[in-house]
């Protein structure tokens, strides 16, 4: 038996460069979290007449059984990805690989896709470490597909598309707006925030808190501190399903490149959530709540009252809802009031949660408070606006999808993210998709195909001709 103290990892690698080759197609997914089913699903569906072999690994044993069921052309093991014997192993067996792990985990997995000649597909940003490997990828002739998921994903699919046609028609690209938002569907939104969990909690709570945002507008570059985001929101309407409030998203200057329009005037990516969402998450965010660099002492000790109470001023009287509002400038008859006590963030439930940070126990009391209920659905809205200048004439167009899911379990945030990442393993496997590298889904030769396939699944998008405004 092989083990880590025995072998460096590159005699690893070289050992299974020389593994007994199946002649069916095995597809490795690593990772079997929320946004896997749909992703498992369609690759099983295609096994059988594909010739295809799907092993499901995840660190979580019966959680990959529990996505692969009894399907015969399924199969599930444990991995542990920090294993590197374990993982090169499992790679080295595969012909492919699809990683849903948490982001900072990919880079690893490309390097060994790399020295062992294996494609690879993520739904995730390009890191600048996963960047650095495009060449050493193009060299091996290994695809790195990366941001195929929804947002970033179909967001690019759709919106690259748009963007060619107008270049095309001989149109100048003048203004791009893009927002995405994950939410409750219409009759599952039944809260004073009208928002649910259909991904991950964390990344929710830390939404924003990465640096300044950045943006360009009317020519003008735009930042906005973390403490401001969710102050500063866009109201946008989407057909028949209302109004939604934007708030942008992490750092819009560098799609400038991706979609080559360098000298654009307005760029801006944002997030989509219901009115009155933001300006009561900016309460959270200006006491401290969403802060993940501390830890708070005995917290597990602590109820979610007290817990709030930590970051209001001292008066030896006042309650803790009249510290609150004076603090905050809110008023008693406030909605933003009912959306904080509906929180719980008032009640004395305890904690439960040793040495925790601020972020991690506001996570914790939203996990309860958020969570999807049986029979309820979520669903995707995506919208681009696109202005361009053709023939000196201002033109505007925009482009939207809403995608329901069917219950708590079959999600449309599952789908939007799982369907586009088999569709486009698919696609490299039957060498539609051939270009080596690190590659981001912006070509005719990935978005074509995807768009029409994911219109089968009901992925839509509705583009309308608009007046221009800026």
């Amino acid at each position: 038996m092989f083990t880590a103290q025995k072998y460096s990892l590159q005699e690893c690698y070289a050992i299974y460069l020389c593994a007994q080759i199946n002649s069916m197609l095995n597809i490795l997914v690593i990772g079997a979290g929320r946004s896997t089913g749909s992703l498992i699903q369609y690759l099983i569906q295609k096994a059988e007449n594909a010739n295809w072999h799907i092993v499901v690994a995840d660190q979580n044993l019966e959680l990959a059984q529990s996505k692969v069921k009894q399907m015969s052309r399924g199969e599930a093991i444990a991995l542990d990805v920090r294993d590197d014997i374990s993982r090169v192993h499992a790679i080295s067996k595969a012909d492919i690989v699809v990683s849903m792990l948490p982001a900072h985990m990919h880079v690893q997995v490309a390097e060994d896709c790399i020295a062992l000649r294996k494609h690879m597909v993520t739904a995730s940003y390009i890191s600048p470490e996963m960047e650095a490997l495009d060449a050493r990828a193009k060299e091996a002739g290994v695809i790195l597909l990366n941001e195929i998921g929804v947002d970033p994903g179909v967001d690019h699919l759709s919106a690259m598309k748009v963007i060619d046609e107008i270049r095309k028609e001989g149109g100048e690209m003048t203004l791009f707006e893009s927002f995405t938002g994950g939410l409750p569907a219409p009759g599952s939104d039944h809260n004073p925030w009208k928002y649910k969990f259909t991904w991950n909690p964390r990344n929710v709570v830390l939404a924003g808190a990465g640096g300044a945002v950045k943006f360009r507008q009317e020519d003008q570059y735009k930042y906005i501190p973390y403490h401001k985001v969710f102050r500063r929101t866009e109201i946008i309407e989407v057909g028949d399903y209302g109004r939604f409030e934007g708030y942008a998203n992490r750092d819009s200057l560098k799609y400038r490149k991706v979609y080559g329009m360098e000298d654009i005037s307005t760029i801006y990516r944002g997030t989509l959530r219901r009115p009155g969402f933001c300006r009561a998450w900016a309460t959270l965010v200006s006491l401290g709540m969403t802060d993940d660099n501390y830890q708070i002492a005995h917290s597990a000790d602590m109820t979610y009252r007290q817990f709030t109470n930590l970051f209001l001023a001292y008066h030896p009287t006042d309650s803790v809802e009249l510290k609150f509002m004076h603090y905050l400038n809110i008023p008693q008859d406030s909605d933003l009031m009912e959306k904080i006590d509906w929180l719980g963030l008032l009640d004395s439930d305890p904690i439960g949660l040793e040495n925790a940070t601020p972020a991690q126990i506001l996570q914790k009391r939203l996990e309860e408070k958020w969570k999807m209920n049986e029979g309820d659905k979520d669903m995707i809205v995506m919208h681009h606006k696109f202005g361009y200048r053709l023939k000196d004439e201002l033109k505007m167009k925009v482009s939207s999808m809403v995608t329901l899911g069917e219950d708590e379990l079959n999600t449309a945030m599952g789908k939007t993210v799982g369907l586009p990442v088999g569709i486009a393993t698919r696609l490299i496997i039957e060498g539609i998709i051939h270009s080596p590298g690190v590659q981001l889904p912006i070509t005719p030769e990935i978005y074509n195909p995807m768009l029409a396939e994911l219109a089968e699944f009901g992925i839509v998008f509705d583009e309308q001709d608009i007046q221009y405004t800026t």
